[in-house]
């Protein structure tokens, strides 16, 4: 889908809305990249849960990693850079709440060590990128 823009020519409006090879800020944002790649795994991993999981555990789960990269690119569309913290503010939330759920997921065996282990980097890395992304916008704010 392209972007709605407005022109002072209908023709122009038309060319920009069905312009495909456009993308939004966020696409470029490192932590997004990673947040995303993070959110397939995981979708891919949750794969292994008992089906009566289904709709508990395995579904909390997902719920919680898509928040991620969704509240980075919601935040990343926003004006202030106070409500752009406030996404990547709740993206950490989601992301800490991950982690809980993955650890809870080994301690029930529904995962193993190892599949928990492989995360972590990821995990940790998505956590440093949303935290240094958070600090350039509070730096904006103080200036």
């Amino acid at each position: 889908m392209g972007y709605w823009l407005w022109r002072p020519t209908k023709s122009k409006v038309i060319k920009n809305f069905f312009n495909m090879n456009k993308s939004y800020p966020f696409e470029g944002l490192e932590a997004w990249k990673k947040a995303k790649e993070l959110s397939i795994l995981v979708y891919r991993l949750v794969e292994k849960f008992p089906s009566y999981e289904r709709y508990d555990l395995c579904s909390q789960v997902r719920r919680s990693v898509i928040s991620v990269p969704s509240n980075i690119a919601e935040g990343s569309g926003r004006i202030s850079y106070k409500e752009k913290i406030h996404f990547l503010e709740i993206a950490y939330g989601s992301l800490m709440e991950v982690y809980c759920q993955l650890i809870i997921s080994v301690e029930l065996n529904y995962i193993t060590n190892d599949d928990l282990e492989q995360l972590k980097p990821i995990i940790f890395e998505t956590s440093g990128l949303i935290s240094g992304l958070r600090r350039s916008f509070e730096a904006k704010i103080i200036r």
